[in-house]
């Protein structure tokens, strides 16, 4: 019987219509024959709303007193969806970190995980149950709770796989799969079928959202192959792999500096002169602000102003990948 790691993000979470749906996903894929480790976040905003909370009684809480608020966020992730599996008559557990156990060293708000226990979830799988891990989450040596920092359902999800040598683990997010860049802020983006860890991995480091950068770093070196998808129906998704062809240009990527936004392009290709010439020059026809360009390996970097980011980001897609040209 095959075993499928899959991890669904807070936006698929987010109402009660939505978590459902997520439901009868796993439905799905164990009605296929395969059992099921499901790792969640915490639903929609939940994260930042505890945050917030936490500031507001102490601007600077104490690390560890973050931790134990932040990871409740995960835990009634995973416990709603084994009730919402339960109303499907699909048998579920909810576990949280402690319960597997997920260890990790001590460093409170951005752990890094390093060893998971077999027993409990091979025993609940053996029992015919789907397993709901909740993400972000581990425990350290003296039991305390600590979380993996921002994006770490990624790492929870892609550390179960390695662990437990699931046949596929798939990141389910709000996208269908990984883009050449952000198809919510540029609506020419294409989709990827597939693309290597390392330039997923770069693209990750430079702003891009889908995937974790740490999460990827851990993929590639413990050999799990990554399928990111959409809940949608029919969503074609992208795989995320060693074997694929590194290409010439994998992607832009936009994040925040200061006062300034920072649009990246990430290549085989780069450095190259004639595509930051490129680049370049279609920031002039957009009447944006050329502020600076840095080259890195395998990739140059532009500044811009902050509040001409999408329109930045849109016209260095645009130069790079033209919409009638083939994807490189």
């Amino acid at each position: 019987m095959s075993l499928i790691v899959q991890k669904f993000g807070g936006s698929s979470l987010s109402d009660n219509a939505k978590l459902l749906r997520v439901a009868h996903i796993i439905q799905k894929t164990r009605a296929e024959g395969c059992d099921v480790i499901a790792v969640l976040s915490a639903r929609g905003d939940e994260t930042d709303r505890l945050l917030a909370a936490a500031q507001s009684v102490r601007l600077q809480p104490d690390a560890r007193e973050l931790d134990m608020l932040l990871a409740t966020g995960e835990q009634a992730s995973v416990a709603l969806c084994a009730m919402a599996l339960g109303s499907l008559g699909v048998p579920a557990v909810s576990l949280c970190a402690w319960q597997v156990p997920i260890l990790s060293d001590g460093a409170h708000t951005d752990a890094r995980i390093t060893r998971i226990g077999h027993e409990r979830i091979e025993t609940e799988l053996r029992a015919h149950r789907v397993v709901l891990v909740a993400g972000f989450q581990a425990v350290d040596e003296t039991g305390d709770l600590t979380t993996l920092g921002r994006g770490g359902s990624d790492t929870s999800a892609v550390a179960l796989a390695a662990a437990f040598h699931a046949d596929r683990c798939q990141i389910f997010t709000d996208v269908d799969g990984i883009y050449t860049t952000d198809p919510r802020r540029c609506p020419a983006a294409q989709r990827l079928e597939n693309i290597t860890f390392a330039q997923m991995y770069h693209l990750a480091s430079e702003g891009a959202q889908v995937l974790h950068a740490r999460s990827v770093a851990l993929a590639q070196r413990a050999g799990v192959e990554i399928e990111v998808r959409s809940c949608s129906a029919g969503s074609v998704g992208s795989r995320v792999t060693a074997q694929a062809d590194a290409r010439d240009i994998a992607g832009v990527t936009v994040r925040a500096d200061g006062e300034d936004a920072v649009i990246t392009a990430v290549g085989n290709a780069l450095p190259s002169e004639s595509v930051e010439r490129q680049a370049a020059d279609a920031l002039a026809r957009a009447e944006v602000p050329l502020r600076g360009m840095q080259e890195g390996e395998g990739s140059f970097s532009i500044a811009v102003p902050a509040q001409d980011a999408d329109a930045a980001l849109c016209a260095v897609h645009g130069a790079l990948f033209p919409p009638q040209a083939e994807q490189l």
